[in-house]
């Protein structure tokens, strides 16, 4: 497993990392027999959120990692509130909620600070100042080290990498999205601010599920970009991980975010990784065509 400073922190976080919102809630045994597996297979990063399954997921995840804290970095996400009748959430980037959410994520998690606090979405039109107030005051009082905002709006990223001292930006990246290559991958690069990347494996259709129209590609493209994916997988890697290879080739992303709801996904990835060939990823980038964001630019 290699290592990568995550930015301009000093945060130096795995090529691969663990997306937590994948475990199954339903199978505590086999979640944190994904997490020990991570954490062997060389894995330090670890990512979750306040909304997933209400705050269990952090609860799993600080329960998994209490014992190896300082081997570890959690990141976690704020800025979506759960209404009280748990029918659904509302989007609340305020100061006052956010400084009163990190507090329960640090009970749920058994932490005494979260290495990397992200923003859970965004709009423009949010008190941005006022929310970058919030995560600047937390990293001063020691609750967070770094902080960094999940989000796929060219508009809000140019706000905060602007305005703000992110650290990273978390977005979707695979060979079937390749929409932050336009422009906000050189931004994130040129203001030495790192990419986490998720959604590798476009929603699994470039590992073995499926293809159906997405993001303007057609079916039967996806089902072609598929098929290269699995000719280069043919030998001894996995679809799965030549697909994962793909975006952690472009310099840009400092670590791959993969979901897992079982051991043998994950082995699937970080066991078998490839460095793809310039002929290899040359193959795969003339598969689909880039496309562009057409909203929120």
């Amino acid at each position: 497993m290699e290592y990568h400073q995550l930015g301009s922190s000093s945060l130096q976080v795995s090529e691969i990392g663990l997306g937590c919102m994948s475990l199954p809630a339903s199978d505590p045994a086999t979640a944190l027999a994904i997490i020990d597996r991570a954490l062997e297979l060389g894995i330090n990063f670890f990512d979750t959120a306040d909304l997933y399954d209400k705050g269990e997921n952090e609860l799993l995840v600080g329960k998994a990692l209490r014992h190896k804290r300082d081997q570890v970095i959690i990141a976690t996400k704020v800025g979506n509130q759960w209404r009280p009748d748990g029918s659904g959430w509302d989007w609340n980037p305020t100061k006052a909620y956010i400084i009163s959410a990190v507090e329960k994520s640090l009970r749920r998690l058994q932490t005494d600070y979260i290495d990397l606090y992200q923003l859970h979405g965004g709009t423009i039109d949010d008190p941005i100042d006022e929310t970058i107030e919030a995560f600047e005051q937390l990293q001063q009082e020691g609750k967070i080290r770094f902080y960094g905002i999940s989000s796929i709006r060219p508009n809000v990223i140019r706000a905060y990498v602007s305005r703000a001292n992110i650290v990273s930006v978390m977005l979707q990246y695979s060979l079937a999205d390749r929409r932050p290559e336009e422009t906000v991958v050189e931004l994130l690069a040129k203001n030495k601010i790192g990419v986490l990347s998720r959604g590798a494996l476009a929603q699994g259709m470039l590992a073995g599920k499926p293809p159906k129209e997405y993001l303007g590609h057609a079916t039967a493209d996806l089902q072609q970009a598929a098929d290269m994916v699995n000719s280069i997988a043919k030998d001894n890697k996995s679809a799965a991980a030549v697909g994962t290879a793909f975006v952690l080739t472009n310099a840009a992303v400092t670590s791959a975010i993969i979901g897992c709801s079982s051991v043998k996904q994950l082995e699937e990835v970080a066991l078998l990784q490839p460095e793809l060939s310039e002929d290899d990823y040359k193959k795969l980038q003339q598969q689909l065509p880039a496309k562009f964001y057409e909203q929120h630019r």
